[in-house]
């Protein structure tokens, strides 16, 4: 066998591997396509959106409500627990941290966001570091 074709087999094999090893990741990630948060169509995200400014502005530490995506037009149902967890006050900012658990189809989907807001503004999610 000649170096040419010995060399043209390794990097044949190599691309091989690769590929091989690069399908498997992204099928270690699949289970994400259940997820309740897969299901949510634009009118969900905004009719949730409601939900957690209601709860910002309107529960206490600990409270929660209860939102279900009913009236959405979204085929498959979708609910979530919203749970104000905390707040903390420095000068005029105020930061609230939200346990959101959604459901659909079987499946269950933690977050945590955080939202502050200056003195009177709007509530504004936070990036997490």
């Amino acid at each position: 066998m000649s170096m040419r074709t010995r060399a043209l087999r390794q990097l044949t094999a190599a691309g091989l591997l690769l590929g091989a090893a690069i399908g498997a990741q992204a099928a270690n990630l699949g289970f994400l396509n259940d997820t309740p948060i897969s299901y949510m169509k634009e009118r969900d995200v905004e009719s949730i959106k409601q939900a957690v400014f209601a709860a910002l502005d309107q529960k206490h530490d600990g409270e929660s409500i209860t939102w279900v995506n009913e009236g959405t037009r979204n085929s498959v149902k979708i609910d979530a627990t919203i749970t104000i967890a905390s707040t903390s006050k420095e000068g005029e900012r105020t930061c609230r941290d939200l346990g959101v658990v959604l459901n659909a189809k079987g499946q269950s989907m933690n977050l945590r966001p955080q939202f502050c807001k200056q003195g009177g503004g709007k509530w504004q999610l936070q990036k997490k570091n």
